[in-house]
């Protein structure tokens, strides 16, 4: 791999990767050749021509020369060659000149996409996309981040499942299911693995995560949402209330920047511009109320008529929390029964409130958690409010039949949290491969 050059000594090597640039000149040829772990330049003095009669020597120079030329952008080659470091080098302060070349792979010399295409288009050819390092550094982070994650999940004993994605009913409206049919019958792809997350608090796993896809059948073109994206979900027993979940939830949160700093920071600030920094603990909580009231007191009253923020008010709130407390982060807590889902515990002596929260970041919600409701009787009734049938809901209420202690979790977009770390404009930039409502290719 390229990356290993610069602790090897001077001397033969051979290295393989794909052509990003060709400068042909007359008497010389340069070569810009990358892997997934970075890139070299290799260099070849230039033979244009042989008088008859050369050696195979002059003749294999000759060929190597005619196929530098030709290189196109993107072809895969293999290079036997002398690796030399030089400072003079701007490219790693190394290079390697050229013995042989062997073209594994051409590429098409009219390359269907240009750093200024649009996104779109860059969905469309998103295999050559990934091949920027900006766009590939997006997924190691990802990777170092849910590895960060799976630390502390570990550490703490929780369990890793793996919830089923075909389910025989709604988990809370069939409004954003996607349905398929299923043999004789009908299913229904999982928006959450809630109810299955509680099930486990019910087995007495004590604590478990999933990281896993999700679907939701909501005809959105925002820049934050998709029809199908990867949720990162936990639910942990014995609680006192939303506070524990919150205090895992951040928990989690500064692990994983901790990681991602420590090993990207240096190619965040290269690639992205950003000086990523790790959240201080605590986050900084504000019941919604006060939060509306703040975002009013600013100048922007919520046009909603329900009692929920808006992207606006999201935005309003992090400016102030940013000015006040320094922080990209802010818990809203205490949300209103009537636009939570009926398995959320109510505030004890005031129903119209729940034990629930949404964590915002970098003015977009990226979370949302609670304490859930495990009284059966309760449960029952608040499925009964929310106009929903308790005989639907059979499988699930038989959890709360035999035993569950107190329990909560919270499930997050893993998409938005890269998309707002990384100062991107779209979830489509750090999803693999997007689905949105008109795009189910490649």
């Amino acid at each position: 791999m390229v990356k290993t050059l610069a602790a090897l000594p001077d001397g033969p090597v051979t290295v393989s990767g794909w052509v990003e640039t060709v400068r042909d000149q007359k008497k010389v040829q340069f070569v810009i050749l990358r892997d997934e772990s970075g890139a070299v330049q290799l260099v070849n003095p230039a033979t244009r021509e042989v008088e008859e009669g050369a050696d195979a020597a002059a003749s294999a120079r000759l060929a190597t020369t005619e196929a530098i030329s030709a290189l196109a952008h993107g072809s895969f080659i293999t290079v036997t060659g002398e690796l030399k470091h030089d400072e003079r080098v701007k490219l790693g302060g190394l290079e390697v000149k050229i013995a042989s070349l062997d073209v594994v792979t051409e590429a098409n010399p009219e390359t269907p996409i240009a750093a200024d295409s649009s996104l779109d288009k860059r969905m469309d050819w998103r295999f050559l996309d990934l091949r920027h390092p900006k766009q590939a550094l997006i997924f190691r982070i990802q990777t170092t981040f849910l590895h960060a994650l799976r630390g502390v999940w570990v550490e703490k004993g929780l369990i890793e499942i793996q919830t089923p994605k075909l389910m025989a009913s709604a988990s809370e409206s069939r409004a954003e299911l996607f349905e398929v049919e299923y043999f004789e019958g009908k299913a229904y792809l999982a928006q959450s693995p809630q109810f299955f997350k509680q099930m486990a608090q019910a087995a007495g796993f004590g604590g478990v995560f999933e990281v896993g896809p999700a679907f939701r059948a909501d005809p959105s073109f925002t820049s934050r949402h998709a029809t199908e994206f990867t949720s990162i979900d936990t639910e942990i027993s014995w609680i006192n209330s939303h506070e524990d979940v919150m205090a895992l939830h951040e928990e989690l949160m500064v692990a994983g920047f901790t990681a991602v700093v420590e090993r990207h920071g240096a190619e965040i600030a290269e690639l992205f511009g950003i000086e990523l920094q790790v959240p201080s603990r605590p986050f900084p909580r504000i019941p919604l109320a006060e939060a509306k009231q703040i975002v009013a007191d600013r100048g922007y009253v919520i046009p909603r008529a329900d009692d929920d923020m808006d992207p606006e008010g999201e935005r309003q709130i992090s400016a102030y929390v940013k000015e006040t407390f320094g922080h990209d982060f802010v818990f809203l807590t205490d949300y209103a029964a009537s636009i939570r889902p009926f398995y959320h515990m109510r505030h004890e002596g005031d129903a119209s409130l729940t034990n629930s929260y949404d964590l915002i970041y970098n003015g977009v919600e990226i979370s949302t958690g609670a304490q859930r409701e495990h009284r059966i009787d309760v449960l029952v009734e608040q499925a009964r409010d929310k106009g929903m049938d308790p005989e639907e809901l059979e499988f699930y209420l038989d959890f709360f039949r035999y035993g569950v202690p107190p329990h909560g979790g919270f499930g997050m977009g893993l998409a938005r949290v890269l998309m707002l770390m990384l100062g991107e404009s779209s979830i489509r930039e750090t999803t693999y491969l997007f689905r949105g409502p008109t795009r189910l290719l490649p």
